[in-house]
């Protein structure tokens, strides 16, 4: 079946790169140009990934971000810990941090098993922490939130995504059954639908939290060109508060 794979995987890919062929969209990611981004989701949205490195918009969102606002590319050593590695990004990060870049996940393949509520590593031992959408699957999130914190250098930063959708966070840990989850929560394994008040469950895990949106960063033309719309979320970069 690889073999089969790997003969079907190259003359698709240069269908695909025919079909998209254009300059209306530039992803940041892969650094390729499109006709266009794929629709995708739930009900489907427009311009949401690209059909080259399968970005969607929060991974390019994000990649612009640390290009622009970080200092995880300026080639000093980083040791960074990748919570639930992303496909479109895994391979750029280790080509960029090498064997200083670490993955981890408690059920999908990662360098490491790994509960972030009992991280196994020691106090102020990470300098750059990235989890994207995951805290909303996990039951006891502020702990998580004060394990990230717990291993994070003074100097270091780390960026804690997640979808926002309310003003208010919503969460029920009666709530068991898929069915209702995805009622509730907007999907069968989110055990809570997070508000604009996470930001304050950061702070008072010790984290001092800045929020950037796309608008922040980026001229309407040239965000629209990247394919970043409302679904790009918000970026929450964060550092250890020291005055606490």
């Amino acid at each position: 079946m690889t073999i089969l794979a790997n003969l079907v995987k190259g003359p698709l890919k240069r269908l695909r790169a025919i079909a998209y062929y254009g300059k209306a969209r530039f992803c940041p990611v892969c650094g390729k140009s499109a006709r266009k981004f794929r629709s995708a989701g739930e009900p489907p949205r427009p311009d949401a990934q690209c059909p080259h490195c399968s970005s969607f918009e929060r991974h390019r969102f994000l990649w612009l971000y640390l290009a622009r606002e970080t200092d995880l590319f300026d080639g000093q050593t980083k040791r960074m810990l990748h919570i639930a590695p992303e496909g479109c990004l895994e391979p750029r990060f280790r080509m960029r941090l090498g064997e200083n870049y670490v993955t981890a996940d408690l059920n999908r393949k990662a360098m490491l098993k790994m509960d972030i509520t009992n991280i196994q590593f020691p106090d102020q031992s990470v300098d750059v922490i990235y989890c994207s959408h995951v805290l909303e699957h996990v039951q006891n999130d502020r702990k998580a939130m004060r394990e990230f914190c717990r291993v994070l250098k003074t100097d270091g930063w780390a960026i804690l995504l997640v979808p926002v959708w309310a003003e208010k966070t919503f969460e029920d840990p009666s709530v068991d059954k898929p069915q209702d989850r995805l009622r509730l929560f907007g999907q069968i394994d989110h055990v809570r639908k997070y508000g604009r008040d996470y930001v304050d469950r950061l702070r008072e895990s010790g984290f001092s939290v800045s929020v950037t949106k796309v608008h922040d960063m980026l001229p309407e033309s040239e965000a629209v060109r990247m394919g970043l719309t409302s679904a790009a979320g918000e970026i929450y970069y964060c550092t250890r508060n020291t005055h606490r």
